[in-house]
């Protein structure tokens, strides 16, 4: 069999010498025509193969470049270079493919991460993104069995709806009709869609969370995790076009239990992640330590990214009202002293990632669950409170991103949510499914979007949610 290889992850975890061992993988440097640095992904640590001097064919030696992919095979003896205990020393190298030394982007040098953004398809095989997107999958699996444990069902919702399910109206379109004006128009002069692939009008979805609804008013606990999309046009380090989210929707739930899902959960992954990737984690520690130390003292973080994290883990989060927030905002020294963008004025203001982070940041120093909005800047299936100017929604802001949770506990009551599509304009008989929920079994029901992107961020330490995404989408970039 070809692949008999031991990952290099589990070879240095191994205390034994002395034994016969495969390893395949890219090479990082080659130096002094003896010393290969190999790397298969399972780490950041390379383990040393040694290429005894006068053992291997000189044109072999040449193709060992930066970038190439090997098979190694030889025996694991003790190490005598520092920062690591085992060698491998070569009695065969294979070149599985050859890499050009001269035009391969992913030199041994420090790299930008807007450089290594532009080279997307090849950014796995540096340090940073291998932890990155290994923590990533670590979060991911944290969150399945999280709710596996909990006993919740996954759902998977579809992606391609005639539903827009937050009412904003920032949609991909999906159609197979052509687009150089030829295609079908009705009475209107508009495009017939009643002629297109579903005979309606399509997107791509922006939530899983009313298809979501739906499942558990029969099954009680369930969640999806999966892609949604939104052509906002926003070119900022907290945005992306296409971006994974995190639905659980629980029948039997108020919005106390929704904070409470919510922060358990938020909780347990990151406690996960810290447990199992302890070295990707320490390593991305390290470097938004470095990345600190450029930015004014006034601009640099109280804690470390560990500790950070920790802090997160071990204390509550601190819970009020927006209206009591709204009080915190306007009378602080910020906004006196007009440092915000937008200064805060009167309630019913909309708040900005600004006053989240400072909530976040500088009042509280820990994550913040803000309840209690004005019904005028929540979407329309948010429970009405009893005074008429509120829902019972409500957010978690974390420090370093603001915003990672939204959620609410659901308006279950069908006459306050017909009243409540009206006044904002969403179309009653097209969601005529989603109300008969309401009709046949109603019961009191909450839920909460958590966006994966911004968690992972949050996690690493990355500032921008581009470089915690495979293949980033944004406007003007579906390069890869």
């Amino acid at each position: 069999m070809f692949n008999k290889r031991i990952r290099i992850k589990t070879l240095l975890a191994i205390e034994e010498t002395n034994y016969e061992a495969t390893v395949m993988g890219w090479i990082r440097t080659f130096r002094n025509n003896q010393f290969i640095a190999l790397n298969d992904g399972s780490t950041n640590n390379n383990i040393q193969i040694v290429a005894t001097l006068g053992m291997f064919d000189e044109a072999l030696l040449k193709r060992l470049t930066t970038g190439a992919c090997i098979r190694a095979s030889g025996t694991i003896i003790p190490s005598l270079g520092k920062g690591q205990k085992v060698e491998l020393k070569a009695t065969t190298i294979e070149i599985l493919g050859d890499s050009d030394a001269e035009t391969y982007p992913m030199q041994p040098k420090k790299h930008s991460l807007e450089f290594l953004r532009e080279n997307a398809h090849m950014r796995f095989r540096t340090n940073t993104f291998g932890s990155v997107f290994r923590v990533r999958h670590a979060l991911a699996f944290a969150i399945h069995k999280f709710f596996n444990d909990k006993g919740f069902i996954y759902l998977h919702t579809p992606i391609i709806t005639a539903s827009d399910a937050e009412g904003a109206g920032e949609m991909f379109k999906v159609t197979t009709l052509p687009l150089d004006g030829t295609a079908p128009k009705n009475e209107y002069d508009n495009i017939n869609f009643k002629e297109d692939f579903f005979g309606r009008s399509t997107n791509l979805t922006v939530s899983g969370q009313l298809e979501g609804e739906l499942a558990a008013m029969a099954l009680s606990d369930i969640y999806t995790f999966g892609p949604t999309f939104r052509a906002e046009n926003s070119n900022t380090t907290r945005h992306l076009a296409e971006f994974w989210m995190v639905e659980p929707e629980v029948a039997f739930n108020d919005l106390e239990d929704n904070m409470t899902l919510a922060e358990e959960f938020i909780k347990y992954v990151i406690k996960y992640a810290m447990e199992n990737n302890k070295e990707d984690m320490e390593f991305l520690s390290l470097r938004l330590d470095e990345e600190e130390k450029q930015k004014p003292q006034s601009e640099r973080s109280d804690m470390g990214l560990l500790e950070k994290l920790k802090f997160v883990v071990d204390n509550d989060f601190e819970r009020l009202t927006y209206t009591e927030a709204i009080e915190i905002l306007k009378n602080s020294n910020h906004n006196k002293k007009k440092k915000f963008k937008y200064l805060i004025e009167v309630w019913g203001t909309d708040l900005q990632s600004e006053h989240e982070r400072y909530l976040v940041e500088k009042h509280f120093k820990k994550p913040v669950i803000l309840t209690d909005y004005p019904k005028e800047i929540k979407s329309f299936y948010m429970r009405q409170n009893n005074d008429g100017k509120t829902v019972a929604a409500m957010d978690i802001l974390a420090p370093g991103i603001g915003e990672i949770v939204g959620g609410s506990q659901r308006e279950e009551r069908m006459d306050k949510l017909i009243q409540r599509m009206e006044e904002m304009h969403v179309p009653v008989e097209e969601l005529w499914w989603y109300l008969e929920t309401r009709k046949f079994g109603t019961c009191p029901h909450a839920g909460f979007g958590l966006g994966f992107e911004r968690l992972v961020q949050f996690v690493t330490g990355m500032s921008n949610i581009r470089d915690v995404i495979p293949f980033p989408r944004y406007p003007k970039s579906a390069e890869f």
